[in-house]
């Protein structure tokens, strides 16, 4: 019987596809893991500033459950490098890194988490429910949800010629529901530009994946589809942009969907309030952080140095309270408008 002590630490490698990089790219997945992780780290400085006395989830500035994306940076900078205007993203209840990268407006996506009238969906929503139309990104809290409704925007692109795809995101948990299966059927029968991306962090919320899903690999499941698919090992972001890369322009050239996994990381608890008492391998995850690993690595090929690396960390920190300060500045719904968006109003 598999338990969860079985769940595997995965050991630190290096792939060697960075050296393959231009420095600019490589410095740009940077940024945008670092914007991320700044974004997080307020995000959660917010969501406890007032939950007490005692922990109560319906209180505070941001009331109600919270899902952090905390080290899984590299898929989303990796994946999203390689996005045009006009390509469409549907993430999973952990939405933020996604949303950063894909260019959702900071100001409004924090308004919207923060419940406020100048977010995303006037505060309506919170930060499961992230809907940006300019964009062209969504998220939802049902796992695999995002998958089908990729499926009609990778539909209207092949219609209209556009060359534009689609990215469907979702966690190694939500690979075992009948929309992950149905989804990559449909999509390889009607050869539909759209990339799939399983970020498996180990933990489908308390249950590891090798106690919930028969197979090593989700990549493994592209071949019952016909499709093209690839594991990333090690949270690795240059690996992530060179995969996602070549899937992306197979997709834009009309060949149909693939089917990409990164094996990521979960610093966090599964949501706000978790204890993880569940994992017996937490001692061991903050060394196997990518971004500090990345740093490293960046340093060591001459591409970073500590000046430049303050310069992204301040630029990363005033954008993201400036977004905050724009939140609790902006005004509640007013409760005399609570059904203004839920009944269609006739004129």
């Amino acid at each position: 019987m598999t338990t969860v002590t079985d769940a595997p630490v995965p050991e630190p490698t290096e792939t060697g596809v960075g050296h393959q990089l231009a420095d600019a790219v490589r410095l740009d997945l940077y940024r945008t893991m670092v914007l991320a992780r700044t974004y997080e780290l307020a995000i959660l400085r917010e969501y406890h500033a007032d939950k007490g006395p005692g922990f109560d989830i319906g209180k505070g500035l941001i009331p109600g459950e919270m899902h952090l994306a905390a080290g899984q940076e590299p898929v989303a900078a990796g994946v999203c490098a390689h996005l045009v205007p006009g390509d469409a993203v549907t993430a999973t209840h952990r939405p933020h890194h996604f949303a950063i990268a894909h260019g959702v407006d900071l100001d409004k996506m924090t308004a919207e988490i923060f419940g406020r009238e100048t977010g995303l969906g006037r505060g309506r929503g919170g930060h499961m429910h992230l809907f940006d139309p300019d964009a062209h990104f969504s998220c939802s809290g049902i796992i695999a949800e995002g998958y089908p409704p990729a499926l009609g925007q990778a539909f209207a692109f092949k219609r209209r010629g556009s060359g534009n795809i689609a990215v469907a995101v979702t966690g190694e948990g939500a690979a075992n529901q009948g929309a992950f299966h149905e989804s990559l059927n449909l999509a390889a029968v009607w050869k539909l530009p759209v990339l799939f991306v399983v970020e498996d962090n180990e933990w489908g919320i308390s249950v590891p994946r090798t106690a919930s899903t028969a197979v090593p690999s989700n990549a493994d499941r592209a071949a019952g589809y016909g499709i093209p698919g690839h594991r990333v090992e090690d949270n690795d972001v240059d690996a992530v942009y060179e995969k996602a890369g070549e899937f992306i322009e197979r997709a834009r050239r009309g060949e149909g969907p693939a089917l990409l996994e990164v094996a990521t990381l979960r610093l966090f608890g599964h949501f706000e309030g978790d204890a993880q008492g569940y994992r017996p391998e937490l001692v061991d995850v903050p060394k196997l952080d990518a971004i500090p690993r990345y740093e490293s690595r960046l340093i060591e090929a001459g591409v970073l140095d500590d000046a430049l690396r303050q310069e992204i960390a301040e630029a990363a920190s005033e954008r993201v309270e400036a977004a905050i300060t724009f939140a609790k500045d902006s005004p509640l719904p007013s409760a005399d408008e609570a059904t203004k968006y839920v009944f269609t109003e006739e004129a």
